[in-house]
């Protein structure tokens, strides 16, 4: 647990209030110093040598680590409450804001996960021989190379890497671990005098790499390529860029952790059942396709996933959830922010949800414009598309007035835009928002601009799945007696049942992967929970009769927490004992659709249809061609009957 915090005024540019903040964050705050990485030094080393701080200031975090080093001790923890509450156009106190992010500071980190990667510097570049062999070239001293030309090229007399031609017909993986296969592929024949010759082209030649510098000019190989690792892609008339990947590529050699950006758990998955497909919406949104359908689940392949969050905030069922850093963690920043906000005397707060661009956006406001307002709380993710609307729902009833979303360059519009459709069908009122720009200025005129609705006047901070915290931060905003509507594609929702055409056959139960649809074992009915429903759709798409539709909602009151008779009927009785089996509409649908097949003329056999399972076998024995009987029983061979077939006595 860290005691104490070291501040700093920076030259007298800032207030910081080290008593008030020693009351909020129950810590202990020294008198704040003015020019703590330079002329002050001296405190910074006398702090090192306590232990246990933190140092209030990253910008200079390069001089408290080299400082550290000197010393023979680890490196300081830094936090950046400067340019994220110290700078400021407005006046009001900051002690609040200031002690919201010291609170979410102390929050144990989670472990990072991460795959060893190997690369052993095998690359493929591909381009015209006037752009790919000077750049085969410069990487030759330092990689395998290997160089695609286009067929009818002519090749160089040098050996110092390979050169090919031939088409590429398809190429899969990510660094290390590339795959390619090249039609009319042709090598050399390295031998003799003159021009090198090249063998007979041959079809479907696989082979393997780290690393594909492509030089063509031409449409990507990867859907969201500048997400692939180890696939550089330069325009080939462009120097400096060719220049730029060139130099990228000879630095993919050696070990590299890849981190494990999501978690999955196939058994909570929703894609499909017995061949019907249900949710896609991971499959839709994933940009770099690392998503793809095995069975009833998807998997996730991590060599390939980039990480942009999209598949868990649209997960209905948490099948796949963020694991850098995991979904409660999110959870316990948000509720932290606004409890230390809140308990520190603040009033109505903003969250302002932003990735390490936009971090970089308000360090460049907080200097040189106005900075962000007081009551704006900034909280960094790696990557702001993890944040969906179970997040911003939970941020508003944990007592934030409002929330905004600043993406960067690499987020997926369409995905957020989903998103915050979502989250603001179920909060209500003009309380989320998505502030997409790349200008310092705009983004704080627009925060400074901004008139938020109140806060829920008590907030809450429920624990859970994300389908449980939506539902109870719900519940904080609208109350436990409403039935918010939903947009189309979201997973909360009712399934409406056309009685005049359900038969209660039951396919629908046998197939709804998350049991919001039941039956009943002693009565002919068809169930339904609410609460449970995924929206799917795998119950529409198989039912025989199409009496199945869905109605996107969220449904407060306590009825979706149990289970509601959506179609029943009544039982028939079988016809010679009287037990009750099936509904009677069924029986009497096919009754009347046999009565006229040539099977069944005989009132006997037309009978049987109406007893139950017992009664029906027992009439069965009875009857003429019973397909039980199996006529006289062989007689049983005896010792004696052996001796007297033999033929030597």
């Amino acid at each position: 647990m860290v005691k104490s915090l070291i501040t700093c005024d920076c030259l007298g540019t800032q207030q910081v209030d080290s008593q008030a903040l020693s009351r909020t964050t129950g810590l202990e705050v020294s008198p704040p110093c003015s020019a703590l990485c330079t002329s002050q030094i001296d405190r910074a080393a006398a702090a090192l040598q306590g232990g246990d701080t933190i140092f209030c200031c990253t910008q200079e975090s390069r001089i408290f680590e080299a400082l550290a080093e000197e010393m023979d001790l680890p490196a300081p923890p830094v936090l950046d409450l400067r340019d994220r509450a110290g700078w400021s156009a407005e006046s009001a106190s900051a002690v609040p804001k200031m002690s919201a992010l010291i609170a979410e500071a102390l929050l144990p980190a989670a472990p990072e996960k991460t795959l060893d990667v190997i690369s052993e510097g095998l690359c493929l570049v591909l381009g015209a021989p006037d752009v790919a062999l000077p750049a085969a070239e410069q990487l030759a001293p330092h990689l395998g190379v290997t160089v695609l030309l286009p067929e009818g090229s002519e090749v160089p007399d040098s050996r110092a890497y390979d050169v090919v031609t031939g088409r590429l017909r398809q190429a899969q993986g990510a660094l290390g671990q590339f795959r390619v296969v090249i039609d009319a592929l042709r090598q050399v024949e390295p031998g003799g005098r003159g021009a090198f010759v090249l063998t007979d082209p041959q079809d479907g030649g696989a082979s393997d790499c780290d690393v594909i510098l492509d030089l063509r000019g031409d449409t990507p190989l990867f859907p969201a390529h500048e997400k692939r690792e180890g696939y550089l892609r330069a325009d080939p008339a462009h120097a400096p860029s060719v220049a730029t990947a060139v130099m990228a590529a000879t630095h993919l050699v050696g070990t590299f952790e890849k981190p494990l950006y999501v978690r999955t758990e196939a058994l909570l998955c929703a894609h499909s059942r017995a061949g019907q497909t249900g949710c896609t919406r991971c499959l839709d949104l994933c940009p770099t396709g690392a998503i793809s359908p095995e069975g009833d689940h998807v998997t996730v392949d991590p060599m390939i996933c980039a990480g942009c969050g999209a598949c868990s905030a649209a997960c209905p069922s948490g099948a796949i959830s963020y694991d850098a850093p995991p979904v409660d963690l999110t959870f316990r920043r948000v509720q932290t922010l606004a409890k230390a906000y809140l308990d520190a005397g603040g009033s109505a707060p903003r969250l302002l949800v932003h990735d390490a661009h936009g971090a970089e956006m308000i360090r460049l406001s907080a200097r040189h414009g106005r900075g962000l307002p007081r009551d704006v709380i900034p909280m960094e993710l790696p990557v702001v598309g993890a944040f969906g609307h179970a997040e911003a729902v939970a941020a508003l009833a944990a007592g934030f007035a409002s929330v905004t979303l600043l993406p960067g360059p690499g987020a997926d519009r369409d995905a957020l835009a989903a998103q915050l459709a979502l989250a603001g069908a179920i909060a209500g009122g003009n309380r989320v928002h998505l502030l997409d720009t790349p200008d310092p200025d705009a983004m704080s005129d627009a925060l400074y601009d901004e008139t938020a609705p109140a806060p829920v006047a008590e907030p809450v901070r429920p624990l859970g799945t994300r389908r449980q915290v939506t539902r109870q931060a719900a519940r904080a905003l609208h109350g436990d007696e409403a039935q918010l509507p939903l947009p189309q594609g979201a997973p909360y929702g009712a399934v409406l049942v056309d009685t005049d055409a359900c038969t209660l056959c039951l396919s629908c139960v046998s197939l709804c992967p998350s049991g919001a649809l039941g039956d009943n074992p002693d009565l002919p009915q068809l169930r339904f929970q609410e609460d449970a429903c995924l929206q799917c759709g795998i119950c529409a798409t198989i039912c025989p009769e199409q009496a199945i539709t869905l109605e996107p909602r969220l449904d407060l009151t306590e009825t979706a927490l149990r289970q509601e008779v959506l179609n029943e009927e009544e039982p028939f009785a079988c016809v010679d004992c009287g037990t009750l089996f099936g509904s009677k509409s069924a029986i009497d649908r096919i009754t009347e659709k046999l009565s006229g097949h040539a099977m069944f003329q005989d009132p006997e056999k037309l009978r049987m249809i109406q007893m139950c399972d017992d009664c029906r076998v027992k009439a069965q024995m009875g009857v003429s061609d019973n397909p039980f009987a199996m006529g006289e029983r062989p007689k049983v061979r005896t010792t004696e009957d052996y001796p007297s077939k033999r033929r030597d006595h």
